[in-house]
């Protein structure tokens, strides 16, 4: 991704994704909150502090780890009523690489 796609992902970013959101897209891919980090070019202190509920991430931050999450074939489902959610695009099967 170069910069002008991060740029215009970071101002046109609508929803923002929640702690468990995060949480959840991670589990559907069967990833550590270390491989997210890494794919997102975050922290992983950064992914345990905002899964935590320790702090919020920066809006870069979270645009990144939404876009990488996306990627990889999770759907972020907006909050309504029932809550905010997550799941895959069908189909979806992980490689051995994902597998943990």
């Amino acid at each position: 991704m170069d910069h002008l796609e991060l740029i215009s992902a970071i101002l046109h970013i609508t929803v923002m994704l929640s702690s468990e959101q995060c949480r959840a897209a991670r589990a559907l891919l069967n990833w550590t909150q270390e491989d997210l980090a890494v794919r997102a070019g975050v922290s992983r202190s950064t992914v345990r502090g905002f899964e935590r509920g320790e702090h919020e991430l920066q809006r870069a931050s979270a645009a990144m780890i939404r876009m990488t999450l996306e990627q990889a074939g999770v759907i972020l489902i907006e909050a309504d009523e029932q809550g905010a959610g997550a799941r895959l695009q069908s189909p979806h099967r992980p490689d051995q690489s994902d597998a943990r």
